[in-house]
């Protein structure tokens, strides 16, 4: 069963999304809040699988509260990029977070994914998009709808990020079968996709993703897909 931690400073919202979520045999909520900081002092001492956090915007500090929930060991600087991830472990990795994020505000989700959030999902989404997508980000999978991961591409293709020299690997840090896999899942193709397309088993598929996030410190697939935009591993069509 996946336990989630609710943060939204709705409380309409908040009741709903608990309703719904306490609704589905395999969730259970834990708490909810509407105070980032409480989010980073509840996520510490329920250890919850998932933190749902609600839109991220101007004007609010959820990017701080997703590196404190994302790296608790980890100061919330705006412009440090954040560090690799700690021990994995049900009982040692900090939650993963899953963000609702608000339509216009795509340059903010990419913000959040570079902070440490493993999952979008759009406040438009349907009851059952938003509980399949609690249950993918709690196996520790990723999750991001097309229109948001096309926005985020853009935003990528737009910025000029900060590339910190020698922090990031380059083409000859990836296995060139690493590198194949990681231009798939920049396409947006599943585990499946991948190795159907490549000619190998969906375990091969799941262990190179794996390797790839160790090689470039991240914890989802989607900052993944960042990364393969923002060095020029992949480049966007036209």
């Amino acid at each position: 069963m996946a336990s989630v931690l609710i943060v939204n400073d709705q409380s309409l919202q908040r009741v709903g999304l608990r309703m719904l979520l306490a609704a589905e045999p395999d969730l259970t909520v834990v708490g909810d809040t509407a105070s980032g900081a409480e989010a980073v002092a509840l996520s510490a001492a329920l250890r919850p699988d998932v933190v749902l956090l609600g839109g991220v915007g101007p004007g609010t500090d959820d990017l701080g509260t997703i590196r404190r929930i994302a790296h608790p060991a980890a100061p919330a600087h705006p412009a440090r990029p954040a560090p690799p991830p700690g021990p994995e472990g049900p009982a040692g990795r900090p939650p993963r977070i899953l963000v609702l994020a608000s339509t216009g505000h795509e340059g903010h989700a990419y913000a959040a994914l570079r902070a440490g959030a493993g999952g979008f999902l759009l406040q438009d989404a349907t009851p059952r998009e938003l509980t399949a997508a609690v249950r993918v980000v709690a196996a520790g999978d990723a999750v991001i709808t097309p229109g948001l991961t096309r926005a985020l591409i853009e935003t990528v293709r737009h910025e000029h990020p900060r590339r910190p020299g020698g922090r990031a690997p380059g083409r000859a840090a990836f296995t060139e079968r690493e590198r194949d896999v990681l231009v798939a899942v920049a396409s947006g193709w599943s585990n499946a996709e991948i190795a159907t397309r490549l000619s190998i088993a969906p375990t091969t598929v799941k262990s190179h993703v794996s390797h790839i996030l160790a090689k470039i410190g991240a914890r989802a697939r989607v900052q993944a897909v960042a990364f393969a935009y923002e060095y020029g591993l992949v480049r966007p069509a036209a």
